[in-house]
């Protein structure tokens, strides 16, 4: 089992999901964008932005005055999927870098999130393979399907950059999906292993968190990047042929990620109303914000690609109830460090 610490403060006791902040941000971005709000969108682009910088940075000098907690969490099945965020991130990062014309940035940006993406894979699945074994399942929870958040980001970048690839184009939409392939692989493995758990082990309260929403969010992402793919002109018949394959399954994921938002909504209730647990701010909140807006942006593409108009006004739905929770969940953010701050002086 993963031994327990003791709370850390400073920067050993940075959350390694806390680049799910700009993940929330990012997607708020590009569904206001959708919905015909482009100062709010450009406006919460920069928000995103600057988050970024910052949190790079002080993950960068938690490298630095901190390796022995980065190594634990590293280290820790429960929290090595974490990292994921930074890919997710610095892909929805991306995107907007694309939206607001600088593509060179979001090359670079999506080749930073490659290289960490494979260090990260082959590292979390090196811990799952060592470090654990079958007496801890029950440490699986929805948190581990932010690797698959951060396979599918590439997709959604990688479709962007390739008219921006001249002759290396071709090459950028075969990778792009063997990636959708292996994030549809991934996901089917985790959502096994994680529905295993919530339906066949002994849940409690305390096991029902905001990480939960991630199996939605994935589904919603891996949906997205679906329309990213079929929205691209491949030059290959092998690829083209993949098409039809490709639309039915990126139905198929909007299905199933619309089946368990009801679920999701009913855990929170179970956890909070009927046992009275209390909410609190906590940085995985930030992870719940995501699949909304993911959702949201997902259900938009679709219904283009479909032209359906009532996946349009369920984008328009889940769009303001993505701006609610973040909203909330920066009120929320704000409050706790205004009380961190206030600790610290009581205790200076």
């Amino acid at each position: 089992m993963v031994a327990l610490r003791e709370p850390r403060r400073g920067l050993a006791g940075l959350h390694p999901g806390n680049f799910a902040l700009v993940m929330a941000t990012a997607i708020l971005a590009q569904d206001l964008r959708v919905q015909g709000l482009p100062r709010l969108a450009i406006a919460l682009a920069a928000f995103a932005a600057i988050a970024y910088v910052l949190l790079l940075v002080l993950s960068l000098l938690r490298v630095i005055l901190a390796p022995r907690a980065v190594g634990q969490d590293l280290l820790d099945p429960a929290l090595v999927f974490g990292f994921f965020t930074l890919v997710a991130a610095t892909d929805l990062l991306g995107v907007l870098a694309m939206q607001a014309g600088v593509p060179l940035l979001a090359k670079a940006l999506w080749a930073f999130a490659f290289l960490a993406w494979c260090l990260l894979l082959y590292l979390a699945f090196a811990v799952l393979t060592f470090l654990t074994h079958e007496r801890n399942v029950n440490i699986v929870h929805g948190g581990w399907l932010i690797a698959i958040v951060g396979t599918q980001s590439l997709v959604v970048l990688g479709a962007l950059l390739v008219p921006e690839l001249g002759e290396a184009a071709r090459y950028m939409q075969v990778e792009i999906h063997m990636l959708w392939g292996l994030g549809l692989c991934l996901y089917a493995i985790f959502v096994t292993l994680f529905c295993y758990r919530i339906f066949f082990l002994q849940l409690t309260p305390d096991d029902i968190g905001p990480l939960l929403w991630v199996v939605m969010g994935a589904a919603a992402i891996s949906a997205n990047a679906g329309t990213a793919l079929a929205s691209i002109e491949a030059p290959l018949s092998f690829l083209a042929t993949q098409r039809p394959f490709v639309d039915g399954i990126t139905l198929m994921l909007w299905a199933w990620a619309t089946w368990w938002i009801p679920l999701l909504v009913l855990f929170g209730v179970w956890k909070h109303v009927v046992n009275r647990r209390p909410l609190r701010y906590q940085p995985v909140m930030w992870s719940l914000v995501f699949p909304l807006g993911m959702y949201a942006l997902a259900s938009a593409r679709l219904g283009l690609a479909t032209d359906m108009p009532a996946l349009g006004w369920i984008s328009t739905g889940m769009t303001a109830a993505a701006a609610l929770a973040w909203t909330l969940t920066l009120v929320g953010l704000g409050r706790h460090l205004v009380a961190q701050w206030r600790s610290r002086r009581l205790s200076g």
